[in-house]
């Protein structure tokens, strides 16, 4: 994927899971990255690992826009420029809605859709500068269908779906690609984000059955981010929706 060499990656939600997945893989491609999350002893570990890749990291809550705009501000600092924004951090704290987890359900507002749209405020006057860029989410099959338990989660993942494919009607003209990735269940740890204990346990059993079919395995998607920025400036990929192949919903 010889697009991906030299380009300059921003992936907010870097620490774990397919953040980390895809930071190794854009590394190993090439890719020039700046890497954010909360946790700062994550990042260090994961910079560490990547001896041979051109990477910097930040500590940033997505909720923050000042934090969000200083990782974007790092990058042009360091490189000059922004090729692609990866927004990947998200939270899936599952529950009916009779439980009224109203504390869970803003958190999910702040961080699953607020989070995208700090990211893209943050970015956008400077690919719109460059007269391009890329900018991806990660989304979910969650924003594509609706299930019991989860309403409020599946309702901020339509969100981004609906704020990426409104992103790409507007900045078309400028050369501003955006794309959305949908996974089914990856392996990965955002069952932790569940409080109620039930659910988590049996997302936490699925996510166990990777070998089985049931489960991605978190660079399954990194891949799929991968193929999307390598494709040429001229092709939007504007979703994948990639789901475990036993998986039914």
């Amino acid at each position: 994927m010889t697009n991906v060499e030299g380009k300059v990656v921003v992936i907010m939600g870097a620490s774990s899971g397919i953040g980390e997945a895809t930071t190794k893989k854009l590394a190993q491609e090439g890719a020039k990255l700046v890497i954010a999350a909360r946790r700062e002893d994550r990042l260090k570990a994961l910079v560490e690992a990547l001896p041979n890749a051109e990477i910097s990291y930040a500590v940033a809550d997505v909720t923050n826009k000042e934090e969000v705009q200083a990782v974007v501000d790092l990058a042009v600092e360091k490189h000059g420029r922004v090729d692609v924004l990866y927004n990947n951090a998200g939270i899936m704290p599952t529950a009916p809605l009779s439980e009224t987890r109203f504390d869970e359900w803003r958190q999910m507002l702040d961080i699953n859709i607020m989070g995208v749209l700090n990211g893209i405020a943050a970015v956008l006057p400077i690919m719109k500068k460059q007269q391009s860029g890329h900018i991806i989410a990660t989304d979910s099959v969650a924003g594509h269908v609706v299930y019991p338990g989860s309403a409020v989660y599946c309702g901020t993942k339509f969100a981004v779906r609906a704020i990426m494919e409104g992103l790409r009607q507007e900045e078309r003209e400028n050369n501003i690609r955006s794309t959305i990735v949908s996974p089914g269940a990856v392996t990965t740890e955002l069952y932790t984000t569940i409080n109620d204990p039930e659910s988590r346990e049996s997302v936490k059993d699925l996510m166990s059955k990777g070998e089985e079919g049931f489960s991605l395995k978190s660079s399954d998607i990194a891949d799929a981010v991968a193929y999307a920025i390598s494709t040429p400036d001229t092709v939007a990929i504007s979703e994948i929706l990639i789901r475990p192949t036993k998986q039914i919903v």
